[in-house]
């Protein structure tokens, strides 16, 4: 049943996808986002390439950190990188087989939202070697033996963040029971898996804690998510965890415009201002490294997933604020290792 659930959802997100989207034709370019061909001259033979998907790579968000797993790889194993950037969904199958046909020794497809079409792609180059973030291979329809899942327990980090964001809120409003909120995209397994935990925490902080969630419809469009956050807002929440890709900056622009703190997801979001309370990190980023550097050594394997967790430092907290107190910190600590050593059971669904 769980595998038709992601096989079902991942065909209708797809749909919503491209609906909201003005279509555009792959092609051969890589466009738009500033990301290009390595300037240094390769030392390995291996060519990977990488496909976002709808985001773009200038979403602050997983696009952008899987586009630095494969820089990484660039610099570090001297492999030929070329990403290809979708401007709609209708794009993914032609940007996809585009490296395929040019023999590429690795495509990768960064999101959920590709899951059916690196399905397709695959099973046309059986001899190529694919992964996809944020699906697994059991899922994917036929399950091509030639596609590495990589998968993420963003339950396990998210958990921190909502024990985080009560006890902060409480600090806020003293006497009160805290409320936070936090924005998604779709209501998707690889959004919904970041709330459950975040909610779990939360309660676990303090089980008066009032927890909002709403949903976009969007991973692009800000305004969607700034008016989302702003709703909650004016309900009361102190903190808002945005899960929404480049949409969710709205989120976060609208905990900044009204004082309250922020919190963001995918990359070490920081950056964006002090109302940023600390971030979900979930290292994509890591992940398409340790891919490619897979193919490079011969270790490569299809019809399995790399599954990126708390104990093995795939998800984590990115720079928490200055105004969190350190025996806050520790109790988060403690926390962690109480995830890791399974004394503390972390849902994955709400």
């Amino acid at each position: 049943m769980r595998a038709r659930r992601w096989r079902v959802l991942a065909g209708v997100v797809a749909v919503v996808a491209a609906l909201g989207m003005v279509v555009a034709c792959g092609d051969d370019d890589d466009s738009g986002s500033g990301a290009g061909e390595t300037t240094s001259t390769p030392t390995s033979d291996i060519k990977a390439g990488l496909v976002s998907d709808v985001g773009k790579f200038n979403d602050r968000s997983f696009n952008q950190s899987a586009l630095e797993g494969l820089e990484r790889a660039q610099s570090e194993l001297g492999v030929e990188g070329r990403p290809i950037e979708s401007a709609a969904a209708g794009d993914y199958i032609a940007n996809l087989a585009t490296l395929a046909r040019d023999d590429y020794d690795l495509t990768v497809g960064v999101g959920f939202l590709m899951a059916d079409a690196v399905s397709t792609v695959a099973t046309q180059f059986p001899e190529s070697n694919f992964a996809i973030v944020d699906f697994p291979n059991a899922d994917l329809k036929g399950t091509p033996p030639n596609v590495r899942g990589l998968t993420f327990a963003t339950n396990e980090n998210s958990y921190l963040v909502g024990y985080l964001a009560a006890k902060m809120a409480e600090l806020k409003t003293p006497g009160k029971a805290p409320v936070i909120s936090a924005v998604g995209g779709l209501e998707i397994p690889t959004v919904t898996i970041f709330i459950a935990g975040y909610k779990a925490g939360a309660l676990a902080a303090n089980p008066d804690t009032k927890v909002l969630i709403d949903y976009s419809q969007d991973f692009v469009a800000q305004a969607k998510c700034k008016e989302r956050a702003l709703d909650q807002i004016s309900k009361g929440s102190q903190v808002v965890f945005q899960v929404a890709g480049g949409c969710g900056l709205g989120a976060l622009w609208a905990a900044e415009d009204e004082g309250v703190w922020g919190v963001g997801v995918d990359r070490d979001q920081s950056d964006l201002g002090p109302h940023i309370l600390t971030s979900a990190v979930k290292r994509v980023d890591t992940s398409v490294f340790d891919t490619i550097q897979a193919v490079q050594d011969g270790t490569f394997k299809g019809g399995e997933d790399a599954t990126f967790n708390l104990a093995n430092d795939g998800v984590a907290l990115g720079t928490t604020s200055d105004e969190v107190p350190q025996e806050l910190l520790d109790e988060l600590d403690a926390l962690k290792q109480q995830i890791i050593d399974g004394e503390v059971t972390v849902p994955d669904e709400l």
